[in-house]
């Protein structure tokens, strides 16, 4: 069974101990967390490599990970195409409602040879898992907190009799412990909407 492959995370992290804080390759390898001989591995590959610390800007994982293992960049180039998962995650940022099925639907029309569904996820939640910063999670009593907004996608109301069609405020309110949820839409977000809005959630 082939090594398991270092996270590019880590490698990046042994290639500045190494070379910003001239650490051993023992100390970099409690440091990092994984066996000294897989630290001089990297190492070796890393000077092969001619690549020293802090990388040229702009370099992407994609790009280290060519660099460091040039076969398997060569093998995998043969095989389906991998999205560009940091363009993936900005995308998930930038557009609230986007879903990974829908990024996953572009992604296949453009490469019909490229990963099914659930392994493009499966990729996508690796990535996230070794390139994202860990996030803290929080724990709520019941009835301890109730988090309240506006939606940043405004509803459209319809006047039945007149067909006229206005944006309207969408007012959501949840409890931490439970996830319960309420919901209404208000004409603004004014003080006396806004108050308005709280009462009848305390109310439901």
């Amino acid at each position: 069974m082939p090594a398991k492959r270092v996270l590019m995370k880590k490698i990046k992290r042994i290639l500045e101990l190494r070379f910003v804080f001239k650490l051993s390759k023992r100390a970099i390898a409690r440091n990092v967390g994984i066996g000294r001989g897989s630290v001089s591995r990297i190492l070796e590959r890393a000077t092969v490599a001619n690549l020293t610390w802090p990388l040229p800007d702009g370099m992407t994982d994609a790009e280290l990970e060519a660099i460091l293992y040039p076969s398997t960049a060569r093998s995998a180039s043969t095989q389906r195409p991998v999205p560009n998962w940091a363009e993936v995650q900005l995308e998930l940022t930038k557009h609230r409602t986007l879903t990974l099925a829908q990024l996953w639907k572009e992604y296949i029309a453009a490469h019909p040879k490229g990963y099914q569904y659930s392994r493009y996820c499966d990729l996508y939640r690796r990535w996230r898992a070794a390139n994202m910063d860990p996030v803290m999670r929080h724990t709520h009593k019941a009835g301890d907190r109730l988090f309240v907004d506006y939606s940043g996608k405004k509803p459209c109301v319809v006047d039945p009799d007149t067909g006229e069609v206005r944006t309207v405020e969408l007012f959501v309110a949840v409890l931490g412990a439970s996830n319960y949820l309420y919901a209404e839409a208000t004409e603004t977000q004014k003080a006396r909407d806004f108050c308005a809005s709280v009462r009848r959630t305390l109310e439901f």
